[in-house]
Formats: C-alpha cells, structure tokens, sequence
C-alpha cells in the first residue's frame, strides 16, 4: 500500500512552496522508489535502490531500513527524512523531466 505525503504549509510564517520545481507530492512504491509530483504537473519516479545499497551512501545507508524510508516528507518542496536525508528538488525535476523515471546515482 502507497504512502502518500503532500507539501506541508509552514504555519508559522504562512508560506507555501510554489517554484514550479518543488515537490508537491510523494507515493513510496516497492523497491526504494518514489513516485512524486511537482508543483508544474510533472511526475515520475525515483529510484533510490543503488543509493541506499551502495557501501557510499553516507546518511542515506539509514534509509535502506524500510520504516525510515517510508517516512519521507515533502518539506517547502523537498524530499526529506527524519535523519537529515534530502535531496535537491530541482534536481529531481530536471531529472524526472528528462527521463520519467530517475535512479539517483552513488
């Protein structure tokens, strides 16, 4: 079952990511991977599986335990996990734009 998570407002300052690039929601699929949306309607996958895998992957090592990966957020239109893993929203879109689906490189 896909776990879905959409961009969060900040309530203390009211803002709202808009940039077209930023991340409007995230799915969690099987495999490491992330569908997701941005805020101009482009959509695709994420595929994090050599990433978290890798023997180089540094804080995202933590995400290859299931439960912390399932707990991505959408934070001001970024990819975000409790432990301080993210990644850079524009980079996903540019990717994602290009290919659909994007396997994050080690």
């Amino acid at each position: 079952m896909p776990i879905e998570t959409a961009t969060q407002e900040n309530s203390t300052i009211g803002l709202k990511a808009a940039a077209a690039w930023r991340i409007r929601a995230v799915n969690v699929l099987p495999g490491y991977r992330l569908s997701i949306t941005c805020n101009d309607g482009t959509n695709g996958i994420v595929d994090m599986s050599a990433l978290v895998n890798s023997a180089d992957a540094g804080m995202y090592a933590e995400l290859k335990d299931i439960h912390m990966f399932q707990q991505v957020n959408v934070e001001l239109g970024a990819l975000t996990w409790p432990n301080g893993a993210d990644l850079d929203p524009s980079w996903v879109h540019e990717e994602i734009s290009k290919y659909k689906t994007w396997s994050v490189p080690v």
